[in-house]
């Protein structure tokens, strides 16, 4: 059989969405399954391979995956001939305002920015799978409540919104706004409430 390392990383090459811990450990059958410990030790190895080249492997809030480094992205966005997307400042504050103060209904949002909140921008973050309803508040009306999904930790390479820059540290959002504009990574992320 080969390296654990080595096939470990030929699965990642060929799976299109980061892979967790479990899944990689289901690739082997049962009399054959590495330890967990032996899989993240060989995860790390990898890592460490591909220090200072043109991929890396980076955990994400779902899983394992190798991407580009950040480093490379004004060489490789030339890649796709279509015009990254322009996203409002408005849509960008209320993606910021949904990750920090989630649970958030819209209302709250509108009442933090001064303005209502178009119903295009939260379909665009919805559609881009950034942000989903999580349930409704128990208020007349009962206006969703809306979080972040495992996909918006993902496109931003973060594992859990624990790793959210404070705000008090937050670029402004035209750099915001850039790092949107980069090519997502490949595969989907499960539709799921990242945990805290």
């Amino acid at each position: 059989m080969p390296e654990l390392k080595i096939i470990l990383e030929a699965a990642l090459l060929a799976a299109d969405e980061p892979l967790p811990l479990e899944r990689l450990l289901a690739l082997f059958e049962a009399g054959q399954q590495p330890a967990r410990e032996a899989v993240y030790a060989a995860l790390l190895e990898l890592q460490r391979d591909y220090a200072g080249r043109g991929v890396e492997l980076a955990e994400v809030a779902s899983g394992f995956r190798l991407q580009v480094p950040p480093a490379f992205t004004p060489w490789i966005s030339r890649l796709w001939q279509e015009r990254a997307t322009r996203y409002s400042r408005a849509l960008l504050e209320t993606l910021a305002l949904i990750a920090y103060r989630q649970p958030i209904t819209r209302g709250e949002i509108e009442e933090v920015r001064g303005v209502s909140v178009s119903s295009t921008i939260i379909k665009t973050l919805l559609e881009r799978g950034w942000v989903k309803v999580l349930g409704h508040r128990e208020i007349p009306g009962r206006p969703a409540l809306y979080g972040t999904t495992w996909a918006f930790l993902d496109h931003f390479n973060l594992k859990s919104l624990a790793d959210l820059p404070p705000l008090a540290d937050l670029r402004d959002l035209d750099a915001i706004g850039a790092e949107l504009e980069r090519p997502p990574s490949t595969g989907q992320a499960p539709d799921c409430q990242p945990s805290t």
